[in-house]
């Protein structure tokens, strides 16, 4: 990895929206490294959690937006259960791929399409529609016969179906969609 120089390209904005916008006070964390010495996929992270942390108290907003690690986060929220400061770690790499995404730097194109069929489906059923997911994915990425062998495995024990379930409040949740993407383009 290479050295980073951190008095160069700082974005003191960064700091202040990354704050803003997570609720979190990033220049708390004073570098124990809990959150990185918890983390299961460090080993893939092209920056550990408390480099991140770092990077953002320095105003490296190219670095961290860029970066494979906020994709990579599975929010499992164990950086955040560790900081001794009571800083939500998890909720600001949420916040640092909201901000990425915005401004149309993913690093990780698979996965933010994994995201983007999640959610699609959540929009149009009101709930997870597993094979539904699956295949869309699947499609969208080129990843034709990705994991194919497990879905009669899985049908077969009864764990989805290959039919969406309908749901009361369907409509309710895609009113909340349409409600974030409103708030969104304010944002804008």
């Amino acid at each position: 990895m290479d050295a980073i120089n951190l008095s160069s390209n700082v974005d003191w904005n960064f700091i202040e929206e990354v704050a803003k916008e997570s609720g979190q006070n990033p220049s708390l964390c004073y570098q124990c490294g809990n959150c990185t010495a918890g983390c299961p996929y460090t080993q893939y992270f092209d920056y550990p959690v408390s480099q991140v942390m770092r990077l953002l108290q320095a105003g490296q907003k190219d670095t961290i937006l860029n970066s494979k690690s906020i994709w990579l986060c599975a929010t499992c929220e164990t950086c955040t259960t560790r900081c001794p400061c009571e800083i939500d770690v998890a909720h600001i790499m949420d916040t640092l791929r909201i901000i990425a995404r915005r401004e149309n730097r993913v690093s990780e194109k698979d996965i933010k399409l994994f995201y983007d069929t999640f959610l699609d489906s959540m929009k149009q059923f009101g709930r997870i529609y597993e094979v539904g997911i699956l295949l869309a994915y699947n499609l969208k990425s080129g990843h034709f016969l990705a994991d194919s062998d497990l879905g009669p495995k899985v049908m077969s024990h009864g764990k989805i179906h290959f039919f969406p379930k309908k749901i009361k409040g369907r409509d309710k949740v895609a009113k909340i969609f349409e409600r974030f993407q409103d708030k969104a383009k304010k944002h804008d």
